[in-house]
């Protein structure tokens, strides 16, 4: 990790002269924040977790980081990430216990907030990235709609479904920090940010959820899956109406339409990091780990008529998402097959390719524990509903927060 302990402090000091004199710069003006190695700084390198990017020192920031440095806060260092944010694990372990892994590839942000070193750390998803990472290390994180942040500066990796995500130990922390970071810096180009209140949006109770189970579950251990068929029940006894692929038409309907998002997910990103993965292979392949290395060589770029296929199922449980909201106020399921596993796997990211493939905004609630490691619930809203969203993960985190 980069650090740069004495401009944190000095930016601190600055915050807290504008404080006393009734004059933040904005909601997060003088937060530490934790940046992913895989987003440029221009006052700290940037390695994206490889060799060849050895001490690179960006020209300027990424349009997220300058951003908020105009808004006052400070980034203190840059956070582990995997090579490339793919493969292999950096050396970041659990907080919880060091004999396992704090997941991938945002694993230093997320092992960062548990431990309490900062409050807040940016994350990258283009799988599960961000939410099963918060899972394994019990911290909150927030995966907000797709498009609603310019990654303007981050590493090239499939950006029709690249998102930013926010790990914090708070709900409000995630939402107050992706609520200014968006409307700041904007969406990706034809994209408008997050709306919403600047604030954490009010407590909301869900009236009904969806409980998925996604390819994930028949991987899940049944002490996992137990832990999330109790708390099911404790919504159910809290009146909360749960529908599930058993109950209701369309909510089977559309598990079996999911049933090979992970082959969707893996086209998209095959096609759309061709560039630059296969020009380091070319080009620097004595600087790659051994295990991306393997992988680009033995791995066939996806065609260009199978991204077609794939770009359009896409699109296509987009829309079948949507329609499930006349169903229910949202999804809930784990975002983890079990806990942290024993080692330095980067764990199955399973769970988190549906809401990422589809956009839509979801939450890592650490509100479950299983084998004295945290357990994650998922809770998956409606594209650009992810103040409502925020909304109902406040109800369901009640008792955790109280």
């Amino acid at each position: 990790m980069n650090l740069d302990l004495e401009g944190a402090r000095n930016a601190a000091d600055e915050a807290t002269s504008r404080y006393k004199i009734g004059n933040p710069l904005s909601p997060i003006d003088g937060l530490p924040m934790g940046i992913k190695d895989v987003i440029e700084t221009e006052n700290l390198p940037t390695e994206f977790g490889s060799d060849i990017y050895k001490d690179y020192q960006p020209h300027m920031d990424a349009a997220v980081v300058y951003w908020l440095k105009k808004s006052g806060a400070y980034v203190v260092g840059k956070t582990v990430t995997t090579e490339f944010a793919a493969l292999p694990p950096g050396p970041t372990r659990n907080p919880w216990n060091l004999d396992h892994s704090p997941g991938g590839s945002s694993s230093g942000s997320a092992a960062a907030v548990a431990a309490r070193m900062l409050p807040v750390a940016a994350g990258t998803q283009v799988r599960g990235s961000v939410l099963r990472p918060a899972a394994y290390c019990g911290v909150f994180a927030f995966k907000p709609s797709l498009g609603t942040i310019n990654l303007q500066g981050f590493s090239p990796i499939s950006r029709s479904i690249n998102h930013l995500g926010i790990l914090a130990g708070s709900l409000a922390d995630c939402w107050v920090t992706t609520r200014h970071i968006s409307v700041t810096t904007g969406g990706e180009p034809g994209h408008l940010p997050i709306d919403g209140p600047a604030g954490l949006p009010a407590t909301k109770k869900p009236t009904t959820l969806i409980k998925l189970e996604t390819p994930g579950w028949s991987k899940t251990p049944l002490n996992a899956r137990q832990q999330l068929n109790d708390y099911i029940e404790t919504l159910k006894r809290s009146g909360i109406t749960i529908k599930d692929r058993y109950n209701n038409t369309n909510v089977a309907i559309y598990e079996d339409s999911i049933k090979n998002i992970v082959d969707v997910s893996d086209t998209l990103r095959s096609y759309e990091n061709r560039y630059p993965n296969y020009w380091y292979l070319e080009n620097h392949e004595d600087q790659l780990r051994a295990e991306t290395k393997e992988n680009l060589k033995k791995a066939k770029p996806a065609s260009l008529e199978e991204f077609t296929r794939a770009y359009h199922t896409a699109n296509e449980l987009r829309t079948l998402h949507a329609s499930l909201s006349s169903e229910a106020d949202g999804f809930i399921t784990l975002n983890s097959v079990g806990v942290a596993p024993k080692g330095m796997s980067t764990g199955n990211p399973i769970y988190g390719d549906a809401c990422t493939v589809i956009g839509a905004p979801a939450l890592n609630l650490p509100l479950l524990s299983c084998e004295d490691l945290p357990l994650g619930v998922q809770v998956i809203g409606f594209y650009k509903n992810d103040a409502t969203l925020l909304s109902f993960g406040r109800w369901l985190s009640k008792d955790f927060i109280e």
